[in-house]
């Protein structure tokens, strides 16, 4: 170990190599994802936090209103007993287990193993929040919920159709280093989002759907391709089911008034539709704003079948992308975190599986289905008694969050485990002070399937443990089962046993570079383009789905005639919910002050000029701004990230959840924005 110890960065799900440079701050090596070492500012920051003053370096409990500093045998003593006695007195599933998609692939395995061992399957990570609804639609499809293609073979695409993605600033070295190169080279970039960003300034078309609308946009653009004779019928024949149901379903499809209902111009949705389809290479890059919907697992299918019926999957250059948030969001599904798969994605209800890991682990996980994360917090203080919060914020992340304050405090025994004081750990009953990205080491699995090793190249602070020693002491108390490991690497062992695209991959084999899901001896670095001959669940045919649009009405009663809809999202120098980018002096510098943008019409409506101070508020909470008055934004929405808000913008979203991936509402929140008075 030591001070130059090549890492991973550890916010997007990009991947980027980062190592500490003499400056002190972050440089980026030629890593697996950034071959020519570059990275975007939260990189260069990165080793700026850990040694911050606000650190976690001691356990803490609750006694009273007050927080005490205690030894790490009292802490473990606290949280044996608390989860002892509930599930002696309301069975295992009394227990909520909130995994941590900022962590490795090690600690999340052994973490979701706690837990099943334990006899629940109640563990959920934040992909729950990002993208559930696309890997339901493309689970339920292709049979794989990942991206479907690599970023290098997507720079052989002649057209990218980026939809409620803004990688420009979500995913910086991406946009520079596969997309900006392919576009200046000739590609066609199409940007369909509510507001122009930085990713638009690339983009030869600008769709401004109105949010909630994504539905009625594909399914006009696949009516003008039928219409004008621009669908893959050789595609269509061999690869694709369901065909002539679809083809009437889009005949009644009137692309003017559809396009019109998605607040866009009828001529650009036919433009769009044949510049997509008439390219060789057509690749899809979806983002939180299509997925964070109420029906966002619709939207979903609405694009699959525009895919399907371009014949653009299977092949370098195409395909289904969607750019993962955080830098483990992937790695942390794969390894089990999920309530109703266990890893590798086999269902909780199959014996096989059960049994095979059984064998492995010499404990049978149950074959009930776990809660989703957003349902567990929901049943605080009902069905679940006791909480384990490991890396995550969710007294902020998650939805209505003043409702969430509420039941955190409702619960019988909440255990944080984190690097920061938080909202969540502010409500805790015990605080155990864990390890940086940088004080441990272990893999990530980053955005397009490729597995990377972290390295350790400093030592958490005071008294704090790492991670995975945290989690292997607990499973020793808690359990009657073995959780000492040795090391990472002998984690990594046993989860590639366990997860089946991990079989064969290796600590010597992934090395400096990477290994990618699904891996196979005959493929050194992974299988690259998915669904080529056949989809991933085995079939040849994946079926086209008629997606009805159904009206975005808010479950308050507003039809959002006369409000603005608020949509969110990330700007270059932050990250979610800013516990650990606010802290770093370089990137508060940056950008240090949220703005709500808003459009010049909808702002003079309000007697708002540039520079208000102004209140959001709905019937759940309200929160202040300042006004950036700006046509970027189309009118009748409004835009702010989830940053650094005085109060955080999740007290405005609702306990809306889509109905098949649980999704919350983070892209559709019906407001009022009035001048401070």
């Amino acid at each position: 170990m030591g001070d130059r110890e090549k890492s991973i960065c550890p916010f997007c799900g990009v991947g980027c190599g980062v190592v500490l440079d003499d400056s002190g701050k972050g440089r980026g090596w030629k890593a697996a994802v950034n071959r020519r070492g570059e990275l975007c500012p939260k990189g260069v920051a990165a080793y700026d936090v850990l040694g911050h003053d606000d650190r976690l370096t001691e356990p803490q409990v609750r006694d009273g209103d007050e927080f005490v500093t205690v030894s790490w045998e009292t802490a473990f003593s606290r949280i044996e007993r608390e989860f002892d006695r509930i599930v002696d007195e309301h069975g295992p599933d009394a227990l909520g287990f909130f995994a941590s998609s900022s962590c490795t692939n090690e600690e999340n395995y052994v973490f979701q193993k706690l837990a099943r061992v334990l006899g629940t399957n109640n563990v959920d990570n934040c992909a729950r929040l990002c993208h559930s609804s696309t890997v339901a639609a493309m689970q339920s499809r292709f049979g794989a919920g990942a991206m479907t293609n690599t970023l290098n073979d997507l720079v052989d695409a002649d057209c990218f159709l980026v939809w409620g993605s803004n990688p420009a600033e979500q995913h910086p070295i991406i946009f520079s280093s596969y997309l900006a190169p392919a576009v200046n080279r000739g590609a066609t970039m199409v940007h369909i989002d509510p507001r122009k960003n930085r990713t638009t300034e690339l983009a030869e078309y600008h769709l401004p759907v109105k949010p909630g609308y994504d539905i009625p946009l594909l399914n006009s653009i696949c009516a003008v391709i039928f219409e004008e004779g621009l669908a893959d019928e050789d595609f269509l024949w061999k690869r694709v089911s369901e065909v002539a149901q679809f083809r009437t379903f889009v005949s009644h499809v009137d692309v003017d008034t559809s396009a019109k209902l998605a607040g866009v111009a009828p001529d650009d949705v036919r433009e769009v539709a044949r510049i997509y389809a008439s390219a060789d290479r057509a690749a899809a890059f979806t983002g939180m704003g299509m997925s964070q919907h109420r029906y966002g697992t619709a939207n979903v299918h609405a694009l699959i079948n525009l895919v399907l019926v371009t014949g653009n999957i299977g092949r370098r250059g195409t395909g289904v992308n969607p750019l993962r948030g955080k830098n483990n969001v992937q790695g942390a599904s794969d390894v089990g975190c999920l309530p109703d798969v266990l890893p590798g994605y086999r269902p909780v209800t199959d014996t096989d599986a059960r049994r095979a890991l059984a064998e492995l682990w010499g404990v049978e996980p149950p074959p009930k289905p776990g809660v989703t994360e957003v349902e567990m917090t929901h049943d605080f203080g009902g069905e679940i008694r006791g909480a384990f919060v490991f890396g995550e914020n969710i007294g902020a992340t998650e939805p209505n969050v003043s409702r969430i304050s509420e039941e955190l405090d409702s619960l019988d025994c909440l255990v944080v485990q984190d690097i920061f004081p938080n909202d969540t750990t502010a409500q805790a009953d015990v605080i155990l002070p864990a390890s940086s990205w940088a004080e441990k080491s272990g893999t990530v699995t980053n955005t397009d399937r490729q597995v990377q090793r972290m390295r350790q190249s400093n030592e958490p602070p005071g008294n704090a443990r790492t991670d995975l020693e945290i989690i292997c002491e607990l499973g020793n108390r808690l359990t009657d089962e073995s959780f000492d490991y040795d090391s990472p690497e002998v984690v990594f062992s046993e989860l590639a046993e366990a997860t089946r695209q991990y079989a064969g991959m290796s600590y010597a084999g992934i090395g400096e570079d990477s290994q990618r899901w699904p891996f196979s001896a005959e493929a050194e670095a992974g299988t690259g383009v998915l669904h080529r001959d056949r989809f991933s669940n085995g079939k040849r045919r994946a079926p086209l789905v008629p997606v009805e649009h159904v009206e975005p009405v808010d479950e308050r009663g507003s039809d959002g005639d006369e409000t603005p809809v608020l949509t969110t999202g990330r700007v270059i120098e932050h990250f979610n919910s800013g516990v650990v980018t606010r802290r770093s002096g370089v990137l508060t510098h940056l950008r240090s002050t949220d703005a709500l943008q808003i459009h010049p019409d909808d702002a003079a409506e309000r007697g708002i000029t540039d520079g208000d101070q102004v209140v959001i508020l709905n019937d759940i909470g309200r929160v202040r701004a300042v006004a950036a008055v700006t046509p970027a934004i189309r009118r009748g929405v409004a835009f702010i990230t989830f940053h650094f808000a005085e109060q955080l913008v999740n007290r405005l979203t609702g306990d809306e959840l889509d109905p098949e991936s649980k999704i919350p509402t983070y892209k559709h929140i019906e407001v009022r924005v009035e001048r401070e008075k």
